[in-house]
């Protein structure tokens, strides 16, 4: 099989299958952590075992006669079960247009090889029974470094699929038990890593939601029902809000610091909350309370010193940014309006974040120190992230800056240490200082530097923490263990017991005519 066209198509075949794996089933989709996705990535892992078993053969050995019916077979099994994960991926997600244009195209130049392939695989099914050993060269090893790329994915995909009955965190709705019942809540940036939780959390609990999104695209995998509105303008001056949570903003720490990205960093945030002060302004019945996000990049970079939320701030673009955000926030303080700024931590959750990014890397034995490793890095669960906002918003004696940090920041090297761990990896690499340093000011404040940021308003009101140490909550959430999580019920005080004056009716959100359900266009701003 020395036909360098029928080689040339399966090396496109593994550069699409590659770019399918890493940019979609790894990086948009996550499979690999939903638990939803079991029986997909139970599809993946015996395909993709298929696969190598396939491409070794093609790289080293002419199978003739009977083996030449087998390898037929094999391929037989693995277009059947490609077309089975088609039918699974429809019925389980929503695909991204650009994962249905790569198997369209995966499938043409899958049939491609085939018709090539036929006839010489007739061939050698005429011969006696034999394996013959071949050599093709370079694209032999081409196939066996493929083999070998699927294999691995192969034995991750199973595994995943193994632990997936592990990654249930329960009821949302639990977590936001602060509240009381049937609140009305405004949320910008409800597509994102906090929000799309918060969401689901608040709208499981019978609360409404209304989501300020730019796309509604985003806004499918968002729990329903809720309001989507493009615009604030679509606010009318008599809507009535309990609460608005501003969690808007360019993401800091996924791109090199260019001058024109440092602008957009900073503009995105001061323009959502100026015009949350503008909205505000002209309700006719003002918000109890605003939760403005910011983050605890507003202390710059402190080395061991322990902060807390009178301490004082350090010059770094981290901190000009949250210092440009809590200062357009501040006029939202007028006229009674509660404000609450959050100082928010790395956020860890397997659904996105920081976190997110280590996975696949560390799961791969490539997970490691960044630098000396003795940064520090002030962290918060997922689930915990969103009770701290409940808390804010029901919490009436609490305003100001509040650190949203579990109360045991911990070094990057025993957060390393914690993650090779739970994931049954070793952490015996280490990223050295001057290669994060290529990344520029970004590298430097966000990965080599850290504050040691503690809690101390939130312990202060009473605020109870369920992930305080940063081992047992990452063996949990990446399913190492199989005891159950602690339950999420709300930290005191409440402003009223929900369990004892739940509304029966509150499940029944689909008759508001000022929530997403039947009527999408009129709520599509």
């Amino acid at each position: 099989m020395n036909d360098p066209i029928l080689w040339s198509l399966i090396a496109i075949q593994v550069a699409m299958g590659a770019f399918d794996t890493l940019v979609h089933h790894e990086g948009t989709e996550r499979l690999a952590w939903r638990a939803s996705q079991r029986r997909e990535l139970q599809l993946h892992g015996v395909r993709n075992f298929f696969y190598a078993l396939i491409f070794l053969t093609f790289a080293w050995v002419e199978p003739h006669g009977i083996w030449t019916m087998i390898l037929g077979g094999i391929l037989l099994v693995e277009i059947l079960i490609t077309l089975w994960d088609f039918v699974e991926e429809d019925m389980t997600r929503k695909l991204p247009s650009t994962e249905r244009i790569n198997h369209t195209l995966l499938a043409l130049n899958y049939g491609a090889i085939l018709a090539l392939a036929a006839p010489v695989l007739w061939g050698w099914a005429q011969m006696p029974n034999a394996l013959h050993v071949a050599n093709y060269g370079w694209w032999s090893i081409f196939a066996t470094l493929s083999a070998i790329g699927v294999g691995l994915f192969s034995a991750r995909d199973l595994l995943a699929a193994k632990r997936s009955d592990r990654l249930d965190r329960g009821d949302p709705a639990r977590l936001v038990d602060a509240l009381p019942p049937r609140q009305n809540i405004l949320i910008t940036g409800g597509t994102g890593f906090i929000g799309t939780h918060l969401v689901t959390a608040l709208v499981g609990a019978g609360h409404d939601v209304t989501v300020l999104t730019r796309s509604l695209r985003n806004a499918d995998a968002l729990a329903h029902p809720v309001r989507l509105i493009t615009d604030l303008d679509r606010v009318h001056a008599d809507d009535r809000f309990d609460a608005i949570v501003d969690l808007a903003g360019d993401p800091v720490a996924n791109w090199i610091w260019t001058p024109r990205k440092r602008a957009l960093i900073i503009s995105s945030r001061v323009k959502m909350t100026r015009a949350l002060d503008a909205l505000i302004d002209r309700l006719n019945v003002k918000p109890r309370v605003v939760i403005s996000g910011s983050a605890v990049g507003y202390y710059g970079l402190h080395g061991d010193a322990v902060l807390t939320e009178a301490s004082a701030p350090n010059p770094a673009f981290v901190h000009d940014v949250c210092r440009t955000w809590e200062e357009s926030a501040a006029p939202i303080a007028r006229d009674g309006v509660r404000l609450v700024v959050l100082r928010i931590g790395l956020v860890l959750g397997v659904e996105g974040g920081m976190l997110a990014r280590l996975l696949l890397p560390f799961e791969f034995g490539g997970g490691g120190a960044m630098g000396s490793g003795q940064q520090w890095m002030p962290w918060i669960s997922h689930n915990d992230m969103i009770r701290v906002i409940a808390f804010a918003i029901a919490c009436e004696d609490l305003h100001g800056p509040v650190n949203a940090v579990a109360p045991e920041p911990v070094r990057n090297s025993t957060f390393t240490r914690a993650l090779g761990k739970a994931l049954h990896r070793p952490t015996l690499l280490r990223i050295p200082a001057w290669v994060i340093g290529l990344l520029g000011q970004m590298g430097r404040e966000t990965m080599l530097g850290g504050q040691r940021v503690v809690p101390e308003k939130l312990t202060r009101h009473g605020f109870v923490f369920h992930d305080n140490m940063i081992a047992p909550l990452l063996s949990r959430i990446t399913g190492a263990r199989t005891d159950s999580p602690a339950p999420a019920a709300s930290a005191v005080p409440r402003l009223r017991d929900r369990k004892s004056e739940r509304d029966p009716e509150k499940k029944k959100v689909g008759h508001d005519p000022h929530l997403f359900g039947s009527n999408l266009g009129k709520w599509r701003g």
